[in-house]
């Protein structure tokens, strides 16, 4: 919404009818001295011809407009723009942990998480910044937040998957660090996990707090199919499945202010990546417009300044 940082200069406005009613009282009372004291040819001169009355107006009106745009200016008008002009940090928290390597998905899981966080890369704005953060016994960085998308794509397509367990905590807090080490952005962080946390030193409930406090959304993708994956067996020969902790990152979701998602699939994932990155949202900004008021209002002196000295200049 547009608005002023300064709205009480704009009571200046008021004196622009004060001037012009004391303009039109002193032409007035000119005219009427000249046409009681004066001989007739220095009465045609202080009445003037009405072409040569009315572009004495126009000066005046100029001026006017000159000033209102000036008090305007100096009231530091502001509008909104559709996008924050500093764009937004877009940062990536992928899970790397051994569960990644299921194949529920095709080709796997850590590939299908790999080509559909493409996707949301390749849809960011320009001045979008993106990063990537993986984890698994602990956390580690991958891309450092940077515009340049292309360089950050080729740092994910080279992600591989560790034998690690699954420190959610330890990924999201590097994540909103990182998010946060731009300033002046809105700051998105998108974690994608297929398991339970059982690692790391910090807790997903102190990352979550950490989120709130840095002011970053947390976008959550849980990762496995609908039914058991089996992921390998014990010492003893019973399979141990893959465990998808949704609760957590349903709360870390909701907590931040971001949503959680379920992938079942390679397709839902990509559906999912599709909608975080046309849903991101962008903070409208406030721009200052005083300049342009200042610039009409140069454009204006110099109108007035050919008016009174240029060619058919106005003489008063």
């Amino acid at each position: 919404m547009a608005g002023f940082e300064d709205p009480l200069v704009l009571l200046f406005l008021i004196s622009l009818p004060l001037l012009y009613l004391i303009y039109r009282s002193i032409s007035a009372k000119r005219k009427k001295a000249a046409m009681k004291f004066s001989h007739l040819g220095f009465i045609k001169t202080a009445l003037g011809d009405r072409k040569r009355s009315r572009r004495g107006e126009l000066l005046f009106f100029l001026m006017l407009v000159m000033l209102s745009l000036m008090i305007i200016g100096l009231a530091n008008p502001h509008i909104p723009l559709d996008q924050a002009k500093e764009g937004v940090n877009v940062v990536l928290v992928l899970d790397i942990s051994g569960s990644m390597q299921a194949t529920d998905y095709e080709p796997s899981r850590i590939q299908a998480a790999k080509a559909s966080a493409e996707i949301l890369l390749q849809s960011l704005k320009p001045k979008d910044h993106a990063g990537i953060v993986t984890f698994e016994s602990g956390a580690t960085t991958a891309a450092y937040l940077s515009p340049y998308k292309e360089n950050v794509i080729d740092k994910l397509r080279s992600i591989t998957v560790k034998q690690g367990r699954t420190a959610i905590g330890d990924g999201l807090a590097l994540g909103i660090d990182m998010a946060s080490s731009i300033p002046n952005k809105k700051k998105v962080v998108i974690l994608l996990s297929d398991g339970v946390n059982n690692a790391g030193v910090i807790s997903p409930a102190e990352a979550i707090e950490f989120a709130k406090l840095n002011q970053i959304q947390v976008y959550s993708i849980g990762m496995g199919s609908d039914g058991k994956t089996i992921l390998g067996y014990d010492w003893a020969g019973n399979p141990i499945y893959a465990e998808l902790d949704e609760a957590t990152l349903q709360t870390i979701a909701i907590e931040t202010g971001g949503e959680y998602y379920k992938s079942v699939d390679t397709q839902t994932l990509d559906a999912v990546y599709e909608g975080i990155g046309e849903n991101i949202e962008r903070e409208t900004e406030e721009t200052n417009i005083k300049d342009w008021f200042f610039l009409s209002a140069i454009l204006l002196l110099l109108v007035q300044f050919y008016l009174r000295y240029g060619k058919g200049m106005i003489i008063q």
